[in-house]
């Protein structure tokens, strides 16, 4: 699942590591992408140390058998840590599907942490690019789920996209026991706090959001790529 960033991508590989089937991974390209980048996020060194840097030895490990031989391997992937040396072709072998996040909320957010984001920042041209690559890869539209109607549906969000990958939905992929998992990044301690608090998708509430001006023009650029995705989301 391909995902930008401040969105609800935590909640969602709780909801997948929740079934008795699936294993997870936590943004596995996260150590190579600030190895490359030296973008100052926190604990930046704890996670180059912890993680795996070369992305080819990363890519063995999502193409290969899938952990404590489970029948699902969900993999939550950051579109920006999708650094254009990574080669694209593994891609075509798995089940790839996107999770979007309207671009005022995710500037909102994501300005509290970073004052002036770049857009490659916000990762909207990079899940724009993969998921163009992939519908011409496979000839296929692949799956997409807008975070504002997993939040105000989860069932039926979720059902819709389990039916979207020729599997079976689970009441289990609703809620889960608060606190953190084995599974979770190094990471998580600066960024996971209201996840761990968290018991199953909180209810969305919609928000009067407006953005400062510097971010206007950033906003534009973010939207454009959020359409295209939207257009095919599923409902």
């Amino acid at each position: 699942m391909w995902s930008g960033p401040r969105n609800i991508s935590t909640a969602m590989m709780r909801s997948w590591g929740n079934r008795d089937d699936t294993a997870v991974v936590d943004e596995p390209f996260y150590a190579h992408y600030l190895l490359a980048t030296h973008k100052p996020h926190p604990g930046i060194d704890e996670v180059i140390a912890a993680g795996e840097t070369d992305w080819r030895k990363v890519v063995e490990q999502l193409i290969g058998p899938v952990p404590g031989g489970k029948e699902i391997y969900f993999q939550k992937h950051m579109t920006h840590h999708l650094l254009p040396d990574i080669e694209r072709e593994w891609l075509g072998g798995l089940t790839n599907c996107f999770l979007i996040r309207h671009p005022r909320e995710v500037l909102a957010s994501y300005v509290k942490i970073v004052e002036l984001p770049t857009p490659a920042d916000t990762g909207f041209p990079q899940q724009s690019e993969i998921f163009a690559w992939l519908s011409h890869r496979t000839g296929r539209i692949p799956p997409v789920l807008d975070a504002a109607d997993v939040l105000q549906n989860p069932r039926r969000m979720l059902g819709l996209l389990c039916n979207a990958l020729g599997i079976d939905f689970q009441e289990s992929m609703l809620s889960w026991q608060p606190g953190p998992r084995p599974t979770d990044g190094v990471w998580a301690k600066y960024w996971y706090a209201e996840v761990e608090k968290s018991t199953g998708f909180r209810p969305y509430q919609p928000k009067e959001i407006e953005l400062p001006p510097r971010l206007e023009a950033l906003h534009a650029e973010c939207l454009e790529h959020y359409e295209r995705l939207y257009d095919h989301r599923l409902r």
